[in-house]
């Protein structure tokens, strides 16, 4: 069955997010597990994660995901820096573990100029340092594809998987594909023949199996654009028959895809999003 869903807000507690996405008809979620913005934040209580939970139970036991605070930049070669962001991503392990969230998506940083080579190794050896220190046994880390934008790591395929190779927890390590960054950085989704291209080059480098999230986003910004300004599903440079070949797709028919588009707090752009993700579905390319 196709697991749609959406980001959702944290805004009055964890467990809001999973009111929210059941109030859209969800079937997955992504969230922040505290507020992105700031590298700390205080413990989780224990009815901050029975709330959670029950709310968890309520809507389904449905695919979730955490993602990473966008401060955390493992690729930088600046020390101070990397401290902070090493631990950072150790709390936002530890958090997801306690509150049973499988995956921690995370962007793999920016090089600043060190160069790119140098710096994905600096990657999997961070990663190495904040999968130990978390002392969690079961959360994986979602690296997921980047736009590209200035000296940013993980725009090509190539790129997360020599994250990955590097590693000594690869066990540990999947991917998430995000359709807007994945065409901004040149890889042509919105072509028959570039969008089956894409995922042999995806199943040849990094293997089906590393996929474990998507997220599905349209793409304001045109083809190598390098532009990560995500647009509603068929409003973009992607279109519809871009999605209806994804949601169609046999490979991806159990993969939980979650919106990061625009919307109110009426949420009414994730159910026209998701309402038509669904008809994409029953349709045939």
């Amino acid at each position: 069955m196709p697991y749609f869903g959406a980001h959702m807000s944290i805004a009055g507690g964890l467990e809001k997010a999973v009111e929210r996405i059941m109030s859209v008809d969800g079937t997955a979620l992504q969230i922040f597990s505290k507020n992105q913005r700031q590298w700390k934040s205080k413990p989780l209580e224990q009815k901050q994660i029975d709330a959670f939970l029950a709310a968890c139970s309520e809507w389904g036991d449905y695919p979730i995901a955490a993602h990473d605070s966008y401060l955390i930049n493992i690729g930088s070669h600046k020390e101070d820096g990397v401290e902070k962001s090493v631990a950072a991503l150790a709390y936002e392990l530890e958090r997801a573990e306690q509150l049973n969230i499988p995956y921690v998506v995370m962007h793999p940083g920016a090089h600043l100029g060190s160069g790119v080579e140098e710096a994905l190794e600096r990657v999997a050896k961070n990663l190495d340092r904040a999968v130990r220190e978390s002392r969690t046994e079961r959360v994986m880390v979602l690296l997921e594809n980047t736009a590209g934008q200035g000296t940013t790591l993980g725009r090509s395929f190539t790129e997360l998987a020599a994250i990955i190779q590097q590693s000594e927890v690869a066990d540990r390590l999947g991917v998430c594909v995000d359709t807007c960054h994945a065409y901004a950085a040149g890889y042509d989704l919105a072509t028959e023949e570039g969008y089956a291209a894409t995922f042999d080059k995806f199943e040849r480098v990094l293997g089906i199996e590393r996929l474990k999230f998507m997220h599905v986003n349209d793409s304001k910004g045109a083809l190598g654009s390098h532009l990560d300004r995500h647009d509603h599903i068929g409003a973009g440079m992607l279109g519809e028959e871009t999605f209806a070949r994804l949601v169609n797709d046999a490979r991806f028919i159990s993969l939980p895809m979650v919106l990061e588009t625009p919307k109110g707090e009426d949420l009414k752009e994730d159910k026209l999003n998701l309402e038509l993700l669904h008809k994409l579905a029953d349709s045939s390319v």
